[in-house]
């Protein structure tokens, strides 16, 4: 723990170790003090809590609960005035336990979900050690004048680090980092990491295109950037989160300003830029006025995903691919992207000499739709059936295919003649098995399949009749003697009677769907184990199901980290949950457990360590269910509660204390949430991004919505 080149990714990375080991080495009988020097949890207190994410260190109070009480209250006073917690350390304090672990073989920082990391930190963490006096003296100065983090502070932090870089750190994540000043730090990532290559800020509503644009501008050897946000936050003017920086909103109104002081900014086109992959997906602030200065990337860019980026046209996009012609991969689902775009992609051009790409050897013109290897539309409706057709026959070598709830017919998918997929997802379109056979017959590496409500599937002929007298199976036959399965989601037409059925294309199955148009047999949902071993995902709508089926995937498979029962009828009842599942993160119980009680509940915590629960229909829960939730999942990041008797009747107290919430719905739960439930959330839970409440559990008849004129 001394050895001045202990190298970790993050501080999590290495708390993590030794809670295993500890955990694996200390009898149960042990009663051990964390901070005795004689005790093997003195381990622990070496440990900088302050940099732990906040998620992690809730959780740590499951098994550990003095520590994780006490990193956790750490993190929550750092929140409430970091700055101050720097300036009470003592006059010679070195700041080691605010430095981020950097040593010359770092290769990645991943200080993602931590709220209470602000950018003094990071510069901390590159300051030599002789220079931390200095520091705090110029931080005490700039306190106590009320400009704690005025430009002239970053300026100098700057000057300071210029001394010290790490030539080997190719990734920074800063994900969930909300409070970071991200003018000030992308300077840090200039001067701190010059050989930088992949940088990662998602879920940063504080983070707008005029950082991305100094980025690109000040860190050329970028590859890769990704800036995406909660896609579930629909409408701009909703984001009831952004509320809680209102205290920062003049930072980010002066962000041009810092840019415009800063002295340090690098002189460099994005011409010159390096990024290949950029993804911006869920930033529906984005404009086509920005997309023509990203296509200024028409050098590097070869991955786009701008997927629920709303406010982009048709034509702003069709502007983005003729400009930038290497692009190969595209996620641009539930956008605008319609047919100006597929004319775009389906025009003949000439390979520009320069580029390497090994699928065209010969000097002809090709459609830029023709190399392209992923392309995911899920949502677009401004497609016509003629558009569809146009651009599924271009698409030669597409290794992933998402084009589902589009305008897609078996007239247009009869028209793709590659071999070459891996991924395919047609789910909610009106595609039989005429035009579908052929394809799963042809691409041996199909490795995810996803058809869910696909009504044709069912009917022999389709529109388009079969080429060359060709003949094919049914959905079941195709499906299962033609390859293997990693990922599915089914529905109409699969209808498996026997176990034999399954093997062995689902023998590596890992996550599986199964909705609407079939009923799987319950001998064949518990043989699932044994037939799926690597399981981890399961979801099941309309199905049916009973406690043996449940008990046994519990029990059995070992990989489990997510399930799914939704709408599902049969004999289900508690004991079908009383059993330990130790792998299982996620759960959602959605209409299938009228019957739970709070003993049911508190036995759920007892077997599984959740981040993700969801529950509707359980009437007979009350109050006291908040307080088993939050005691027994404190790290919880999604909470939803529908229908669930009267948890809120007495209010939400319980469910605040869980610090790690990122998403919270209560519906239909008991009239007793108050009036200034929104601020209190946005006070009490640092990395909230979403809460949806219904006006039937006011207590007062509605909410305060938050101040936002300031």
């Amino acid at each position: 723990m001394e050895f001045p080149h202990l190298t970790v990714d993050s501080e999590k990375q290495l708390c993590e170790a030794i809670l295993f080991w500890l955990s694996a080495s200390i009898r149960p009988y042990e009663q051990l003090v964390p901070n005795s020097a004689d005790s093997q949890l003195f381990l622990l207190s070496k440990v900088r809590v302050c940099l732990l994410p906040l998620g992690f260190a809730a959780g740590i109070k499951r098994n550990w609960v003095e520590f994780g009480n006490s990193a956790v209250c750490m993190i929550l006073n750092l929140l409430k005035d970091s700055l101050q917690a720097l300036l009470g350390t003592d006059a010679d304090d070195s700041l080691n336990s605010y430095r981020i672990r950097i040593t010359e073989y770092s290769k990645k920082i991943v200080l993602s979900g931590c709220p209470q990391l602000t950018t003094e930190f990071l510069y901390i963490s590159v300051l030599p050690t002789d220079l931390d006096a200095i520091f705090k003296r110029r931080l005490a100065s700039s306190y106590s004048q009320g400009h704690s983090r005025s430009f002239s502070l970053y300026v100098e932090l700057v000057k300071k680090a210029k001394t010290v870089s790490f030539r080997n750190v190719h990734m920074v994540d800063l994900s969930k980092c909300p409070n970071v000043h991200f003018g000030a730090a992308i300077d840090w990532l200039t001067l701190a990491f010059p050989e930088l290559r992949t940088f990662r800020s998602s879920h940063c509503l504080l983070f707008q295109f005029e950082d991305l644009q100094y980025l690109l501008l000040t860190c050329p050897w970028i590859k890769e950037v990704d800036l995406s946000i909660d896609l579930s936050i629909i409408l701009p003017k909703y984001l009831i989160i952004s509320s809680r920086f209102e205290a920062q909103s003049e930072m980010n109104r002066n962000m041009s300003s810092y840019y415009k002081q800063s002295p340090y900014r690098t002189p460099i086109y994005p011409v010159f830029s390096k990024v290949s992959k950029l993804t911006l997906e869920g930033r529906n602030d984005i404009t086509d006025n920005n997309l023509a200065e990203i296509s200024m990337l028409d050098k590097s860019l070869c991955y786009i995903n701008i997927k629920h980026c709303t406010l982009l046209t048709d034509d702003g996009i069709s502007k983005l691919l003729l400009n930038c012609t290497k692009i190969h991969s595209m996620v641009l689902s539930y956008t605008s992207f319609g047919n100006q775009s597929i004319q775009t992609l389906c025009s003949l051009d000439y390979l520009d000499p320069s580029d390497s790409f090994p699928y065209h050897k010969d000097e002809g013109p090709y459609a830029m739709a023709s190399r392209l290897q992923e392309l995911h539309l899920e949502g677009c409706k401004g497609i016509c059936c003629a558009g569809m057709s146009q651009l599924v026959s271009n698409l030669n070598i597409v290794k992933s295919l998402c084009l589902r709830q589009t305008s897609l017919t078996d007239g247009a998918l009869c028209n793709f003649v590659g071999s070459s997929l891996e991924y395919l997802d047609i789910s909610e379109t009106v595609v039989s098995m005429v035009s579908l056979a052929p394809i799963m017959r042809r691409s041996s590496n199909l490795c995810c399949l996803k058809t869910t409500g696909c009504r044709n599937l069912l009917s022999e002929h389709g529109e388009v009749q079969s080429v060359n007298g060709n003949k094919y199976g049914s959905f079941l036959q195709e499906i299962t003697s033609t390859f293997c399965l990693e990922d599915v989601e089914l529905g109409w037409a699969f209808c498996p009677v026997r176990i034999d059925d399954f093997i062995p294309s689902f023998s590596k199955v890992r996550k599986m769907t199964v909705g609407l148009g079939t009923t799987i047999p319950e001998n064949i949902l518990h043989g699932l184990p044994d037939i799926c071993p690597f399981l981890e995902s399961l979801v099941l709508r309309f199905q049916v199901i009973s406690d043996s089926v449940v008990r046994n995937l519990l029990e059995s498979s070992m990989n489990l980290h997510v399930l799914c029962l939704q709408y599902c009828l049969g004999s289900l009842t508690s004991f079908g949950f009383q059993t330990k599942a130790p792998a299982l993160r996620i759960l959602r119980l959605q209409w299938v457990t009228p019957w739970m009680t709070n003993n049911d509940l508190t036995i759920f915590t007892l077997n599984c360590n959740l981040v993700e629960l969801c529950l509707s229909g359980c009437k007979l829960l009350d109050s006291s269910s908040q307080e088993i939730i939050s005691s027994g999942w404190p790290n919880l990041t999604c909470l939803h509660l529908e229908e669930c008797g009267q948890i809120t009747v007495g209010g939400v107290s319980s469910i605040l204390n869980c610090k790690a919430l990122e998403d919270v719905l209560l519906r239909h739960t008991g009239r007793g949430i108050g009036r200034t439930i929104i601020t209190d959330a946005i006070r009490e839970l640092p990395l909230l991004r979403q809460l949806a409440l219904d006006l039937c559990d006011a207590s007062e008849g509605g909410y305060d919505t938050p101040n936002r004129g300031r």
